[in-house]
């Protein structure tokens, strides 16, 4: 049963996924609640409410919980004990189970591998003797990062041709927390793919997009990826495979890597709306924010194709003193988060450019 206009929808997290969640449940009749312990955050912006509290504060969770139909959340990092004790008072989308498995680089490539999707070869590190181990065992070469917590390149070192040794410290460096080694993958270039699953096991999967990333940031999506329509299809149908095993409700993205034969590796998934599908708002009748809504609401899935084609580039830092000049081309749909201070690596706002499709 969908939910009735003018039901709250709870949003765990305060940020610019969270405002445009919220923004899609408003067209949709619904009202917002955010949970945020920074005050005037972005989505309470354009929320109807807002609770400053940490993300794991019992009280605030009671709150929540209380005034909400359903809750859902704009982040991975949300506490999967506080989605757990959510979920005995009101329904939680998407499920505490995704959290727990995107949270984990370890346990999500692990959960990964064993649905059949492949991924590149990795190894768990817990301290500078494993990571000697790992890296001979990839030849002195990987991608070394935090295990939790890790987004925007942020917890990460490259190591190239140091099987050797030399690596005293490393560990200590990161933080002592449980790292992972992931081998490098020869890919030809990134996609990803925003995929949504309703409460009624229905699916719908985007066309893949193609990206590029900057100091470990995403830079830029299009649309159409230069990609075989196979691949595409192999894309849209492991997205499917991972919403399917994880009885997942709401909109997933997950990143591949394409090699030279077409073939994919799974890079990661994320288990919320995506920073690669924001062109869905400028060259798709449904996007995924609202298609996001539509599911945990249990509203039918939109249509997930795609009227025009289109370049989605985000504004980092002072990128946005760009922002006149992209108001003055044709074709630019600009959207700006609401935040007051444009900071080195800080995402304020991003635009989409469409090219009509003949």
């Amino acid at each position: 049963m969908s939910l009735a206009a003018g039901s709250t929808i709870g949003i765990i997290g305060g940020g610019q996924l969270g405002r445009m969640l919220a923004i899609s449940a408003a067209r949709l009749g619904y009202r917002t609640i955010v949970l945020e312990l920074q005050p005037d955050c972005p989505a309470a912006q354009v929320a109807n409410r807002q609770i400053v509290a940490a993300y794991d504060d019992p009280a605030a969770l009671a709150e929540l919980a209380a005034a909400s139909t359903v809750v859902t959340y704009e982040f991975e990092n949300v506490p999967v004990a506080a989605a757990n004790a959510l979920a005995t008072k009101v329904p939680v989308y998407p499920p505490a189970r995704a959290l727990e498995v995107a949270q984990d680089r370890v346990a999500e490539k692990t959960f990964l591998n064993g649905i059949g999707i492949p991924t590149a070869d990795f190894r768990a590190v817990d301290d500078d003797a494993g990571l000697t181990a790992a890296l001979k065992a990839f030849s002195g070469n990987g991608v070394l990062k935090t295990r939790r917590m890790g987004y925007d390149g942020k917890g990460q070192r490259v190591f190239r041709n140091m099987e050797t040794g030399g690596f005293a410290g490393t560990c200590e460096a990161m933080g002592n927390v449980p790292l992972i080694l992931e081998a490098f993958v020869p890919f030809e270039r990134e996609i990803s793919v925003i995929a949504a699953r309703g409460i009624d096991g229905s699916v719908a999967a985007y066309d893949p997009a193609e990206n590029i990333h900057r100091h470990g940031i995403l830079h830029s999506s299009t649309l159409p990826a230069g990609v075989a329509p196979a691949t595409a299809s192999a894309a849209k149908d492991a997205a499917a495979k991972i919403l399917s095993a994880l009885d997942y409700v709401g909109v997933i993205g997950v990143e591949f890597f394409v090699l030279a034969d077409g073939s994919l590796l799974a890079n990661e998934m994320a288990p919320r709306v995506h920073n690669s599908g924001h062109w869905t708002e400028a060259a798709a009748t449904v996007s995924q924010f609202e298609q996001h809504i539509r599911a945990v609401a249990g509203l039918p899935l939109g249509d997930p194709g795609r009227h025009s084609d289109c370049v989605m580039e985000n504004l980092i830092g002072d990128d946005v003193l760009r922002v006149p000049a992209l108001l003055a081309e044709p074709d630019v749909m600009l959207h700006l988060y609401g935040k007051a201070e444009a900071r080195p690596g800080r995402k304020m706002g991003h635009f989409t450019r469409i090219s009509r499709r003949n």
